[in-house]
């Protein structure tokens, strides 16, 4: 019989299951009956009852009991007898007689005599005795022994996990979720990749040959976390919570942080607070920060920043720092900064770059580069650049661009723009403009006017619009064309209020005979302060009969330096007879331009000139 020697708990728990009601009236007559038993000679009966003594801690009844039986030859009294001497400090005699019991066949002895020989250093030695109980099914020597095989980097651990996760052990069902996990991010696709990648489907349990590292781990997850392991709740609540099953995430992060996991405590206040509930987030983050994490006390300086309460923003953002987390550095330095105290801000953005903070780093360079300091700001630009941040790769193309070193500058705005920067995006299309690549500047433009530059846009627009053959007058009768591409960026462009990519779009809308949708953007970009759009608002009124208006525009045109609006005004006020007024706006023009322009307006003049002398 292994009645104790299966189910024993002092390795695993460090103390011996009680039970639950000693006076239980059934469990006495069954001891009596095993009493009774033992003291005619039944060794079954000494195992079983020495089994009893020693889970309810009477180690000397038990003890006499299992020596008895074990001198009988019973394996589990041998492994029981282990178990007794192991609690009473007698490690080396429980070992002999564990090595007894699991020579004998006992995978809880080996399982006992393998963890004995690790705690003495004798990997080899645990080892073999691990595997003899991993190998008869014993749920704790195959986690014992993946435990080992994990520590040399043996890649067989992988099969214990699964063994003991798959007979319900928990630890070992999250162990093997966090290796798969490791294995789905090493298998990740590339950025590159990634955007072109279909989305993952959630297989069926009939799509098991299909199932990938990622799907593998959130199902072992869930069984662990469903035992109540709450970093295996954390880590669920994670997957779910990307996945935007945002209720289920809530639900494990909720039963991880009510099992004291901070981090879930912190992660279920992030969803709360998206969810618009600030005050249960706060609760949360408090308790999060409570227990030591530094995200939460991120989170709560954050959140009192906003509300102006900057002393408790900053008494956070210190906790966050005494938890070891050094965004409270960067974030003192943030909230610094905006309160105009450059000095404190150096110091606490200097303490985070220092322990490594990337954004940290790039925003010390920023401030020295607004001090004057350029010579000081570039290295810390480097060292963030180098870290992986994308503002300072930007900035560094920035700087070298003031130095007239477009080649460098290109060089970081690449890298920038590969990282998804929008503005150095822009900035590399610009470039491949320059030299003539419009393949590259094309795709880079693309870029940027898909992360929401309204001049990628704009220049995209033109780029696409230089490529167009000319447009055939339309045919009376036949309905409009459909907008182009390059239409469709300007007036993306249009709509985030680029100024000229409005009077491109006017301009097109015009084109296609649309009169009220020109008069629309010319207006809107003239009221912006585009002196074009004014212009083109001018003409289009005069052409529909609203000349007064119309000369109302291309007075704000001319004033803005706009040649040709100087030049329509003066012939307006030349056909009204207003000779000195159309004079003046002749001069205008010619002062103006463009050449053309010039010098048409200085013949209107000297004809005034004349006119007026006569």
């Amino acid at each position: 019989m292994d009645v104790m020697g299966d189910k024993a708990t002092l390795l695993e728990t460090g103390r011996f299951v009680q039970p639950a009601d000693r006076e239980d009236p059934g469990a006495a007559a069954e001891e009596m009956r095993h009493r009774l038993a033992a003291e005619a000679g039944d060794v079954d009966a000494m195992s079983v009852l020495g089994s009893l003594l020693l889970r309810r801690g009477d180690l000397d009844g038990a003890e006499s009991l299992l020596r008895a039986a074990t001198a009988e030859g019973d394996r589990a009294a041998a492994n029981n007898l282990g178990v007794l001497l192991h609690q009473r400090g007698y490690a080396d005699e429980a070992a002999g007689w564990w090595r007894v019991a699991a020579v004998a066949g006992s995978a809880a002895a080996a399982h006992a005599l393998g963890r004995h020989h690790r705690e003495r250093g004798d990997e080899p030695a645990a080892e073999y005795w691990l595997r003899q109980s991993a190998e008869q099914g014993h749920t704790l020597g195959a986690y014992a022994l993946a435990d080992l095989l994990e520590h040399r980097g043996d890649v067989g651990a992988e099969r214990w996990l699964r063994a003991a996760a798959e007979r319900g052990h928990r630890e070992a069902a999250y162990r093997l979720a966090r290796a798969l996990d490791r294995r789905a991010g090493a298998e990740r696709p590339d950025r590159a990749e990634r955007a072109t990648a279909a989305p993952r489907r959630r297989p069926d349990r009939a799509d098991d040959a299909a199932r990938t590292p990622a799907d593998e781990a959130e199902q072992w997850y869930r069984q662990a976390a469903a035992r109540g392991h709450r970093r295996a709740a954390l880590h669920l609540g994670a997957i779910l919570e990307r996945r935007g099953e945002l209720k289920e995430a809530g639900r494990w992060y909720l039963n991880s942080a009510k099992d004291g996991e901070a981090r879930a405590a912190c992660a279920l206040g992030f969803l709360l607070r998206d969810a618009g509930d600030e005050e249960s987030a706060a609760v949360w983050w408090l308790k999060a920060a409570q227990d030591g994490d530094g995200n939460a006390a991120n989170a709560l300086g954050a959140l009192h920043a906003e509300r102006g309460e900057t002393q408790t923003a900053e008494r956070w953002y210190r906790a966050a720092m005494d938890a070891g987390d050094v965004n409270g550095a960067y974030n003192l330095g943030l909230l610094c900064a905006e309160q105009g105290r450059t000095a404190h801000a150096d110091q606490w953005y200097r303490r985070a770059a220092y322990a490594g903070h990337r954004e940290a780093a790039n925003a010390l360079a920023v401030l020295l580069l607004q001090g004057g300091d350029a010579a000081g700001a570039e290295p810390w630009f480097s060292k963030a650049a180098e870290a992986g941040s994308v503002d300072a790769a930007f900035n560094l193309g920035i700087l070298y661009a003031s130095r007239d070193d477009e080649a460098a500058a290109l060089r970081w705005y690449e890298r920038a723009a590969a990282d998804g920067h929008t503005d150095a995006a822009l900035q590399v299309g610009t470039a491949r403009l320059r030299e003539g690549d419009e393949q590259e500047a094309e795709r880079h433009l693309r870029c940027a006017a898909g992360g929401g530059s309204a001049e990628a846009a704009y220049r995209l627009g033109t780029l696409l619009d230089a490529r167009r053959p000319p447009a055939e007058a339309p045919v009376l009768g036949e309905p409009a064309a459909e907008k182009t591409e390059c239409e469709e960026w300007y007036e993306r462009a249009a709509e985030m209020g680029h100024r000229r990519a409005q009077v491109r779009v006017g301009m097109l809308a015009s084109a296609r005979g649309d009169v009220v949708e020109a008069a629309r953007w010319y207006r809107k970009a003239a009221e912006a302060g585009s002196r074009n759009g004014a212009f083109n608002l001018g003409l289009l009124l005069a052409r529909e009969g609203s000349e007064p208006e119309a000369a109302l525009w291309w007075t704000r045109a001319a004033d803005a330096g706009h040649g040709r609006a100087a030049l329509r005004l003066a012939l307006l006020y030349a056909r009204r007879g207003q000779l000195a007024q159309g004079q003046r706006w002749a001069s205008r023009a010619v002062d103006l331009g463009p050449a053309e322009v010039a010098e048409r307006a200085g013949r209107l003049r000297e004809a005034l000139r004349q006119e007026l002398t006569a």
